[in-house]
């Protein structure tokens, strides 16, 4: 790279452009990356290479000599290029440290021949320790490096205090630019393969909480239904009245859990406290055990209460859990900013105790929950008290806003990178500040003068840090073509009181240019800024050496800015288009989960109402029927229950065949007469999936109508695959709210978690059809057509 001693490297600053015209595809966007990061680093390090070169040339004292030199000099840079540049280098490898040896023995033997002249290529063992080794022992290695530099040339090569200051900040610059040109283009790349990774990794977290809500909402409620439909079942020869009063517990409970589901589905799970307590109250008491509830919650936020309602189910779930229970006791007190509940039974645990103050054995479930009310200030504690009962005793501090526990996930270490990414080029610019200041403080002698040329270089510095490097920055806009003006007036005027002496950053301008303007415009002030620099080098008397020198380093400089900023912009867009996709994957995700949750467990809980309803009616009248009605809605409920590890575990695959006997049973429970017309054979899985849940939406539609006293419905095949026909005869509106054209194509309903727009979505994904609609017979038909 360039030799300390002689001048000021052009600095480097990056303040990129969006980016250039033409790569606005995200895909494209790590490739053109990449590419650029390879064009960068060679030309920068050719060019860097290039006064190295020359000077080699004209010391060498031989043919040889200076064919070693230059030999040497490309050998180092293609070692950077074309291994620790590639994309797929494994950097920490046996090889990559050999090549590292490798490079180290070019960067120092040659100092034997050139000397001072060969210096700078020790930047790249530095770039390359920051590379290889692990960072625990890189930046003590290149510490060790910029250390020896100092050595070098103050001891062994007798240099003065700047020029060893000089010498020792641009191995330093360089080095970190190496790295941070080989990092950013690989960080790109990989951030480019790890979107999909990640969104799925985000929506496999947003499936345990959904896994979670379904516990803590349905799992109680359908295991209370459960519990009463087997006392029905003992009571209906005993007690009919009994019986009655335990079925409309069922319907309340069903009807209640449905209402949970839709609130899931759209998104809403702000739960009663009291109607859980309710809840709690009639199980344990169905239990056959003596319940005891106090309520003083007085006025709660909306998720305090929520969270009380949680803990109280899962409290009462292990309440059940436990033998001998007589007595359970409920208590909800409200003092001063805290909360509390508290869960007394005098039982036995059946099972493994919950240990210590958060309950480390209990469900992973409960541990969720504690680790729910922890995280918003609260203290859950479990275990026997001084009296010989269990107790669970939670406080909660009152909060007036819910403190929502995001997922920080892969976004932490994304966000870490990006600072130190920014960190590492802020230190590159200071040093690059520095070097420049250096050579100022050398070629000036008068106080006023170098105060003066440090005093605009450090303008030109802050300029850059505090605007041109910002990410948020809107580099083409007016105010960034101001100050683009102001850059080059802080680097140009002050030639005119310095004359000879004055040494500045025109490389900060070329690649600003290159960032802010478009890009021809760009290109074009990059070329005049870099004729200008030469033109008024070669004014004041510069040699030709040294203006080489000079000019190289500016366009050096220019491109390590324009390179840097850019990619370190590009970084940034990536990582929130990544955020952007995990968010869009968990929407699509918990759209996913209100569709299948409303397909599944609506019809379901609605037919659990509804034989609860008509077993109640006809108990009095038909016993063997209600024992019948009620062995159903025990089905149905262990159906319910297998819906929900189902819809939890991702496994939906349903039977066509089980959901047209369900719902011909429930239509018949509703008094409607059912002709059922099933193809014969085995249809693929998807289709089979998606007629079950078309058949259990449409039934459920069917029930809504008053009217209804015929359906039938009809799976057969047809040319254009497999057709489902629910038909009815109950038409006071459709299932979209108005009657239908006949036929009409079902609009999607939108993300609304339930309705016909969930079937018209599932059917389309598979390349079907489904329509809706009045015949001319004044039927409502629903149809499904679906290619196998």
């Amino acid at each position: 790279m360039t030799s300390p001693v002689t001048a000021p490297t052009a600095p480097d600053e990056l303040t990129v452009t969006s980016e250039p015209r033409g790569t606005s595809a995200m895909d494209r966007r790590p490739r053109l990356a990449q590419h650029l990061a390879t064009a960068i680093v060679t030309v920068v390090f050719l060019l860097g290479n290039l006064n190295v070169m020359i000077g080699v040339v004209g010391k060498a004292v031989s043919p040889l000599t200076a064919a070693y030199g230059v030999l040497s000099a490309f050998a180092l840079v293609a070692i950077q290029v074309l291994h620790f540049g590639r994309q797929n280098t494994r950097l920490n490898s046996p090889l990559s440290r050999v090549f590292l040896l490798v490079q180290a023995g070019l960067a120092y033997l040659p100092l034997l021949t050139f000397g001072l002249t060969w210096i700078g290529d020790i930047s790249f063992v530095a770039g390359g320790v920051l590379l290889v080794l692990r960072p625990r022992a890189a930046w003590p290695a290149f510490a060790v490096i910029a250390a020896s530099v100092a050595v070098l040339t103050s001891q062994v090569f007798g240099t003065s205090a700047i020029d060893t200051l000089y010498a020792t900040m641009n191995i330093s610059y360089y080095g970190l630019v190496i790295y941070l040109l080989s990092m950013l283009a690989r960080s790109v790349s990989a951030l480019h393969r790890a979107r999909s990774e990640l969104a799925r990794r985000a929506v496999a977290e947003q499936r345990l909480t959904f896994a979670k809500d379904l516990h803590d909402l349905l799992g109680l409620s359908l295991s209370a239904i459960a519990l009463k439909g087997e006392l029905v079942h003992r009571l209906i020869r005993k007690s009919a009245d009994l019986a009655k009063s335990e079925l409309a517990e069922i319907t309340g409970i069903a009807q209640r859990t449905l209402s949970d589901v839709r609130s899931v589905a759209r998104g809403y799970r702000e739960l009663s406290l009291e109607r859980e307590s309710r809840t709690a109250e009639s199980l344990l008491a169905a239990s056959d055990i003596a319940v005891r509830v106090h309520l003083d919650q007085g006025s709660l936020p909306a998720h305090t209460r929520t969270l009380l309602a949680k803990v109280l189910r899962e409290g009462v779930t292990d309440v059940l859990r436990h033998i001998d229970v007589e007595q359970c006791e409920i208590t909800v007190r409200h003092h001063g900013r805290r909360v509390s509940l508290d869960i007394a039974n005098d039982g036995v645990f059946d099972g493994e105790t919950p240990g210590g103050p958060a309950g480390a054995d209990a469900r992973p479930s409960v541990r969720a929950l504690f680790a729910e009310v922890e995280s918003l200030g609260g203290s859950v504690s479990t275990g026997c008290g001084d009296d010989g009962r269990f107790h669970l005793h939670l406080e909660l501090p009152l909060r007036e806003e819910p403190e929502e526990v995001r997922d920080a996930g892969p976004a932490k270490s994304s966000h870490t990178d990006a600072r130190r990414t920014r960190r590492l080029l802020t230190a590159i610019f200071v040093l690059m500040a520095g070097q420049s200041a250096a050579h100022e403080l050398q070629i000036i002698t008068g106080f006023w003068e170098a105060t003066f040329g440090v005093g605009c270089i450090a303008a030109l510095i802050i300029l850059q840090l505090t605007y041109f490097n910002r990410p948020t920055t809107r580099l083409r806009s007016a105010q960034s073509y101001g100050l683009l003006f102001v850059q080059a007036a802080l680097t140009y005027l002050p030639v005119i009181p310095l004359q000879h002496h004055w040494a500045s950053l025109p490389g900060l301008l070329s690649g600003c240019a290159l960032l802010v303007l478009p890009p021809a415009a760009g290109w074009l002030v990059f070329a005049a800024n870099t004729t200008l620099y030469v033109g008024i080098q070669t004014a004041l008397g510069t040699s030709t050496t040294l203006t080489i020198f000079y000019s190289t380093g500016a366009v050096l400089s220019g491109l390590v800015v324009f390179g840097l900023i850019w990619q370190v912009r590009l970084v940034t867009e990536l990582e929130a288009t990544r955020r952007r996709l995990a968010e869009t994957a968990l929407a699509e995700e918990r759209l996913r989960f209100a569709r299948d949750l409303h397909d599944l467990l609506g019809m379901t809980l609605s037919a659990i109402a509804l034989k609860s309803e008509l077993t109640s009616r006809i108990l009095a009248i038909d016993r063997d029927r209600a024992t019948v009605e009620l062995e159903e809605i025990l089905d149905l409920t262990r159906q319910a229950l297998a819906d929900v590890r189902s819809v939890a575990s991702g496994n939906r695959e349903l039977s066509l065949e089980s959901e047209s006997q369900s719902a011909r049973s429930v239509l018949a429970a509703a008094d409607v007469r059912v002709r059922l017309e099933m193809i014969e054979g085995e249809l693929p899985g998807p289709v089979r999936t998606v007629l079950a849940v078309v058949l259990r939406e449409g039934v459920t539609n069917v029930l809504r109508h008053s009217k209804v006293g015929q359906c039938e419905i009809a799976v057969r095949r047809t040319p254009e695959g497999v057709s489902l026909d629910i038909v009815n005869d109950g038409v006071e509106q459709d299932a979209a709210g108005a009657p239908a054209p006949r036929r009409a194509p079902v609009p999607d309903e939108g993300p609304s978690g339930s309705g016909i727009g969930n079937m018209s979505h599932r059917v389309s994904n598979l390349g079907g059809r489904l329509t809706a609609g009045v015949d001319p017979d004044g039927r409502f038909r629903l149809r499904a057509v679906v290619p196998v």
